[in-house]
This record gives C-alpha cells, sequence and structure tokens, in this order.
C-alpha cells in the first residue's frame, strides 16, 4: 500500500524545525531529506528514520524495521510520537548530523541527435 500525500505533507511539516526538509517520490514512497541528506523513508504511512546512535538514544525504545522487504532495518517512529514538532525536528536534526553527506552525482551528458 501506498503512502497517502497528506500524510507525508503532515511528516515534513511537524520535522521542519531541523532545516530544509522535502520529500520525494521514490517507487510508490517517498524519500525524506534534511539539508539535502536522507533521513527518512515513509512507506505504508509509516514513518523509517535511519539509524545513528544519536536517533537511537533520542527515540529510546523505539523499534527497529525495515521499511520494505529485504532493506535494513530502519527506527519506526510511533505515530503518537508525530505530534510532537519539536521532539521530530529534534530527531531529523540529529540524525541528519550524524549521517554522511551526500555524494555528488555525476555530471549529466548531453543528449546528442
Amino acid at each position: 500500500m501506498a503512502s497517502q500525500r497528506k500524510t507525508v505533507d503532515f511528516l515534513v511539516e511537524q520535522l521542519s524545525g531541523a532545516g530544509a526538509v522535502t520529500a520525494k517520490p521514490m517507487f510508490g514512497e517517498y524519500g525524506v531529506y534534511c539539508d539535502g541528506t536522507m533521513i527518512a523513508i515513509v512507506a505504508d504511512d509509516q514513518l523509517f528514520v535511519k539509524p545513528t546512535a544519536g536517533g537511537r538514544a533520542h527515540a529510546a525504545g523505539a523499534e527497529e524495521a525495515p521499511p520494505y522487504p529485504g532493506a535494513k532495518p530502519s527506527l519506526l517512529i510511533d505515530p503518537d510520537r508525530w505530534d510532537d514538532a519539536d521532539w521530530m525536528s529534534a530527531l531529523a536534526h540529529i540524525t541528519a548530523d550524524e549521517l554522511p553527506p551526500p555524494k555528488a552525482g555525476a555530471p549529466k551528458r548531453a543528449k546528442t541527435r
């Protein structure tokens, strides 16, 4: 089941205190980015945050589960926490700070025809 756009928009709003938070569609679900770094996935209307030491400490007791079959486990954030924008933004900020910056993509080649 694909995630609903209204769920994704709500989560982006709740996380926005951490910086420039955006969501991009990916294979029927959404990747969540903070200042250009992918920090989470919204899959089946659930929030899966990339696990970091600081994120685990902040979200103590959060279940770890894969967002889709074959994926590495991520922190599954309880929807009861979603309404706390300060807590959510802190989690996003902590996670983004501990993840490596995105790699620069290869330059696109001009099409010739």
